[in-house]
């Protein structure tokens, strides 16, 4: 079996997503760092990788695998247990929603290149690029915190009593609304089911301060 070779940033949140499918997947794997904030996502070496210069990429023999989420379903079929997607159809769809709440409606606003785009194109200052991140988390934590707190599948975790994928793309955008001092307090499922998934080392061994790559 290949070792599986992951390239990422300490501070992505996709990468960051990956990280915790691994641990839960009790797979082991290398870690390339690629440093977003100095541009190492445009070298040659990793643009043969992902041409669309983003973290991460997951190398698992001849295959290169990108996408966070699809590289999660990826390891989800070739190493099904423990699932992170439940069996029935009608869970795997709002697991799915859950996720894609975060992983296409929160996180692609977010993300550096957006920021980068808002400071040095249209002017903005920090104050106002962090009141922009803090409105669209705030925005998609109120619909998951709804969807949440009504539904019947909530469990121990966002849906039942084990880790899904849901709860893999929760905890990093909840470190990204921290880094916005994102007032937490109108969310109480989020917190509950956030202190639940804190307390596996899956998820305590993929944050961003322990990685290799990490900086102060």
């Amino acid at each position: 079996m290949s070792k599986l070779k992951l390239h990422g940033y300490f501070r992505s949140g996709a990468a960051y997503r990956v990280r915790i499918a691994l641990n839960l997947k009790g797979l082991s794997y290398d870690q390339a760092s690629v440093h977003l904030r100095r541009g190492e996502q445009f070298s040659a070496a990793f643009s043969k990788l992902n041409p669309a210069h983003l973290v991460p990429a997951l190398e698992d023999g001849p295959e290169v695998l990108r996408q966070s989420l699809a590289i999660i379903e990826y390891l989800e079929e070739t190493h099904p247990e423990p699932p992170l997607l439940p069996s029935d159809p009608a869970g795997r769809a709002r697991v799915r929603a859950l996720a894609y709440d975060i992983a296409c409606d929160i996180h692609p606003i977010d993300n550096l290149r957006v920021m980068v785009y808002l400071e040095k194109i249209l002017g903005l200052d920090q104050k106002a690029r962090d009141a922009w991140y803090a409105h669209w988390i705030r925005l998609g934590f109120e619909a998951i915190e709804a969807t949440l707190a009504r539904g019947a599948g909530t469990g121990r975790f966002c849906h039942g009593d084990a880790p899904t994928l849901a709860d893999v793309c929760l905890i990093p955008q909840l470190g990204n609304a921290a880094r916005v001092n994102l007032d937490l307090t109108p969310y109480p499922t989020i917190r509950r089911i956030a202190g639940e998934c804190r307390k596996l080392e899956a998820f305590q061994r993929a944050e961003p301060q322990n990685q290799p790559d990490a900086e102060a």
